[in-house]
């Protein structure tokens, strides 16, 4: 079975362009400026990261709170 013309050229072009990507990706993170990891992506990956550490602080409080309410007797009417 053959691939149309179309379709090859769609894959072969888009190919180049993704390894050009890569390398530049991996001198960013390979880069030794101090900054972890999961930060060194920029503003972009310092907004997530305080995104999820509010949402992770949020559900702990949550949980704590659920549990000593549920821990409480109820009052009855």
């Amino acid at each position: 079975m053959k691939v149309p013309v179309v379709a090859r050229r769609a894959f072969s072009s888009s190919a180049g362009q993704l390894r050009n990507r890569i390398r530049e990706a991996q001198k960013l993170f390979q880069e030794d400026n101090g900054l972890p990891v999961h930060l060194k992506g920029g503003s972009r990956d310092v907004l997530l990261y305080r995104a999820t550490m509010t949402l992770t602080l949020a559900g702990t409080c949550y949980s704590v709170y659920s549990l000593f309410k549920a821990s409480m007797p109820q009052k009855k009417a």
